[in-house]
């Protein structure tokens, strides 16, 4: 059991990390270079089948073992009027999945994964970070863990989503201090405040940012002051995902705010995820930029839950699908060259 007792603790293992096993990705595109098609022509598909076997240690890669791990938290800045639902739909939430009516069921279903949702203290919405950090180191740090221990290290693929009225608020105040800007340049709508609601909001991350301007060097340290227990406990699934070498698949907004002070602490701590998707929410496609990640789908989704993260493990699928399931040119009787060399040779003179 990984359980993280200090930042400095948790800070050493974000920086250990293995490398993921190039030989099998390359046995990878080896086998795609053999296949009925011309080369490259499925694009990122083939990219994304060596990408998995990059990061599973195995050619061909294998889906057969997909989770979905979902974190639901609650905030206390709620209370500035951040978001135009209250607080208690996260709880309500959480019974509608526990009940299969939520889409996250109905895409994990779908997309063949299993679905696993973890409440984290609804009861206890973290402090405003307005007023003091949102978390405190103990209560982060237990987060994280929670985040972490959620993952089987025996998982083919990983999608990582969230519920929690008022954390769009929260992952754009941690994109603000991690990337620069204020309120108005990460702030969106999120669940679909009024011109007064964004105001409150975009107020509430600047106050933020200014009453912890102190710590916007460490990437740790600012996930605990603007997060939250779901946001930490993705950003602990994330690394427990890396060090297991086991490919992730990100979705929206808040999830990839969660994990950005992973890419802060060291840039490659993301090679082995890929963003799902790219929301409607204001501030994605810009924190995507940062990260250097480029969405699988551009769908306009913006319900959180995994469920672009769901919808593109259907992509995966059909990736490997096609990479296990396609016959080689010698298996088929094709030519594999082009039509100049296949040509007869003239007779000379």
């Amino acid at each position: 059991m990984t359980t993280f007792t200090t930042f400095a603790d948790l800070r050493a293992v974000c920086l250990d990390l293995p490398a993921g096993h190039p030989a099998a990705g390359a046995a990878v595109a080896q086998r795609e270079d053999t296949l009925t098609k011309p080369p490259k022509s499925l694009g990122r598909l083939e990219d994304i089948v060596a990408w998995l076997a990059h990061w599973q240690g195995h050619a061909p890669p294998r889906l057969d073992r997909a989770e979905i791990l979902v974190f639901a938290g609650n905030h206390g800045v709620t209370r500035r009027g951040v978001s135009a639902f209250p607080a208690e739909v996260t709880a309500q939430m959480v019974a509608n999945f526990a009940h299969g009516g939520a889409a996250i069921n109905q895409l994990a279903r779908t997309g063949g994964a299993r679905l696993r949702v973890t409440p984290l203290s609804l009861e206890e919405p973290t402090a405003d970070f307005t007023e003091s950090p949102a978390l405190t180191e103990p209560e982060f740090l237990a987060a994280v863990s929670a985040g972490y221990e959620a993952v089987s290290p025996d998982c083919d693929l990983i999608c990582l989503g969230e519920m929690g009225i008022g954390n769009t608020t929260a992952a754009a105040a941690i994109a603000a201090a991690l990337f620069g800007g204020r309120g108005a340049r990460w702030a969106g709508r999120g669940t679909g405040v009024d011109d007064e609601g964004l105001a409150r909001k975009r107020s509430a991350i600047d106050r933020a940012l200014d009453r912890h301007a102190a710590l916007l060097h460490d990437p740790i340290k600012v996930a605990a002051a603007f997060g939250g227990r779901e946001l930490a406990a993705i950003l602990g699934a994330a690394l427990a995902a890396r060090r297991h070498n086991i490919p992730v698949l990100l979705d929206g907004f808040v999830c990839t705010a969660a994990v950005a002070p992973l890419y802060k602490l060291r840039t490659d701590t993301l090679a082995h995820a890929l963003a799902g998707h790219v929301s409607a929410e204001a501030g994605h496609r810009m924190l995507l930029d940062e990260l250097g990640l480029k969405p699988l789908l551009d769908l306009n989704m913006r319900l959180g839950e995994a469920s672009g993260a769901a919808v593109a493990l259907l992509i995966l699928r059909a990736a490997l699908a096609c990479h296990t399931g396609m016959a080689t040119f010698a298996e088929a009787g094709v030519s594999d060259k082009p039509a100049d060399e296949a040509a007869e040779p003239k007779a000379a003179g």
